[in-house]
């Protein structure tokens, strides 16, 4: 819970294996998920079950990894964006949103890794 806000509220998500927070601000919602502790499939499987709450939203998923999910990225079309930032504990933070206007949609549903 170190890199999700404290006054962030535990809810819900259908799908989802670790706990999600929602933290909302000035008309914008933001989802807070960790999965630094978790091995494969829980990034992605989380990250999916995340994105589907901000697919078509100005809202925002954060993800904390212990790692720069590449297996995750590769199924993302161009309309989520996302942002990585190194944290100064070794584990890494990936900001998630939606571009409205890409021409290819991510299918959500494609929650496994290959290889």
């Amino acid at each position: 819970m170190l890199h999700i806000p404290s006054e962030a509220e535990k809810i819900v998500v259908d799908g989802a294996t670790v706990d999600f927070y929602k933290l909302e601000k000035d008309g914008q919602s933001t989802y807070y998920f960790d999965t630094s502790k978790e091995g494969p499939p829980h990034p992605m499987v989380n990250a999916m079950a995340g994105l589907g709450l901000i697919k078509g939203t100005n809202d925002t998923l954060v993800m904390i990894n212990h790692k720069a999910p590449g297996g995750l990225f590769a199924k993302l079309e161009d309309d989520v964006k996302y942002v990585i930032e190194d944290l100064d504990d070794g584990l890494v933070k990936v900001v998630f949103s939606y571009n409205d206007d890409a021409a290819a949609k991510s299918d959500l549903t494609q929650t496994s890794c290959a290889g």
